[in-house]
């Protein structure tokens, strides 16, 4: 059930009771979204994250009554240096959760190979032949979006995607999340999309919950816009919309 709504900028902050109830909604509007498209053009471009985060959403999007076959699917950031079938990549992830579990027309993955520069300009060239409508993301406990953490973050990136060194809080949260049991293990550098590249779509819905982004949450919706919380980048995006539970929105709330 929905609680309260903020509004910043540009950007609309729902906040529910639980996290089922924001992932439900998430996914009901996600869907709406994917059928008013389909319905003036013939197929949907994607882009969706990868996290515990998303789990919501992404549980209650595939019962949707959705053509997943005029769909083609992205995916934000990947690990550079993991096995080629890990379990901890983030393509693992979205296979499990979803990529398997509906007929998508195309899935298009970063790949996790040491040709990073090679990796880099393949996927350039997908993202600009398929120019995204709808990007699924969420917000790091730093405030990054994809890997674009404050350190690397730019808002006026001429680069579509490119290679990262990730920040320790980053990597810290990978642990927190439970994907790697220590942050020796989580790997030191990933492939994402900019920020441009996130923002060119024409919608972004972003779900984050649990009491781990309160912070991050609370910096999106009243830091000023800025790199220092990349996140604060949605406030400028025409259609763009936040999901929380009453644990992320904690510190919103009390302000």
């Amino acid at each position: 059930m929905q609680v309260q709504e903020f509004v910043k900028d540009k950007l609309v902050c729902k906040v529910f009771s639980d996290r089922d109830s924001m992932g439900k909604c998430a996914a009901d509007l996600i869907a709406e979204r994917i059928r008013e498209l389909l319905a003036k053009q013939s197929e949907v471009n994607m882009l969706f994250a990868a996290a515990p985060s998303q789990n919501d959403v992404i549980r209650h999007l595939v019962q949707e009554d959705v053509d997943w076959s005029r769909v083609t699917a992205f995916h934000m950031d990947e690990y550079v240096g993991l096995e080629k079938e890990s379990p901890k990549s983030f393509k693992h992830y979205l296979e499990n959760a979803l990529f398997s579990k509906v007929n998508m027309k195309n899935v298009y993955y970063i790949g996790s190979g040491e040709n990073t520069e090679e990796i880099c300009d393949r996927y350039e060239k997908l993202i600009k032949e398929h120019p995204i409508d709808i990007v699924c993301l969420g917000i790091g406990e730093n405030g990054h979006i994809a890997f674009n953490d404050p350190d690397v973050a730019d808002f006026a990136d001429k680069k579509v995607i490119k290679l990262v060194c990730l920040d320790e809080k980053c990597r810290r949260q990978q642990v927190n999340d439970k994907t790697f049991d220590t942050i020796d293990e989580v790997p030191k550098y990933a492939i994402t999309l900019t920020v441009p590249t996130l923002v060119s779509a024409k919608y972004m819905y972003c779900v984050v919950p649990t009491s781990n982004k309160a912070e991050a949450v609370y910096h999106t919706m009243k830091d000023p816009v800025s790199r220092e919380v990349p996140a604060t980048i949605l406030r400028t995006h025409p259609h763009a919309m936040m999901f929380t539970d009453l644990d992320s929105a904690q510190l919103l709330m009390k302000a």
